[in-house]
């Protein structure tokens, strides 16, 4: 014989419906308020894992822009001291070939010279060589776009300098370039 157990209605506690309406609708606004604070923490781990990201996104590009300009720097200062490397060794083959003036350099297309792995300038002979056939004004020998003169003597007193003359001869030169005398 089993016995099932009834409630007994005497003992069973009744909530009036309005108390039960009460408490359902605390129960809601408690869940209601529950859910909201459960999407704001979402929405503020979203905010901060952006954040984060956005963050990280830009210290790689600072990294990059840093790593580019540094790059950039780098080979301008190769750049720069391949010139002077390049321009020291035309000034040495110029001045070898017997060039005359160094300026003569600046009127040369140095683009052809180039400056080897090891260190070497190819193209710097030939430009000079190249360059004594085409302006041969520039070097010492060939033709030359002035005339040489030699200095011109002063007929009298024997052709001596005025430091070599006695002094009655220096006056008498003297009055001789003064009354019209040839130079």
């Amino acid at each position: 014989m089993s016995e099932t157990s009834t409630p007994d209605p005497a003992k069973t506690e009744t909530f009036s419906p309005e108390y039960v309406r009460e408490l359902r609708g605390e129960n809601e606004r408690w869940r209601q308020k529950a859910q909201a604070e459960q999407t704001a923490r979402e929405a503020a781990e979203k905010q901060a894992k952006d954040a984060e990201t956005a963050a990280a996104a830009r210290v790689a590009e600072a990294k990059t822009a840093a790593e580019t300009a540094a790059q950039q720097r780098v080979a301008e200062s190769d750049q720069r001291a391949n010139a002077r490397i390049i321009n020291a060794e035309l000034r040495l083959a110029a001045t070898k070939a017997g060039m005359i003036d160094l300026d003569g350099l600046k009127l040369l297309d140095v683009s052809k010279v180039t400056l080897k792995e090891d260190g070497t300038v190819a193209g710097a002979d030939e430009l000079i060589t190249q360059a004594k056939k085409d302006k041969p004004y520039l070097f010492g020998t060939g033709s030359s776009s002035s005339t040489a003169t030699p200095p011109v003597k002063t007929p009298g007193a024997g052709g001596k300098d005025a430091m070599q003359m006695t002094g009655e001869e220096w006056a008498a030169e003297r009055k001789r370039l003064r009354r019209g005398g040839t130079v």
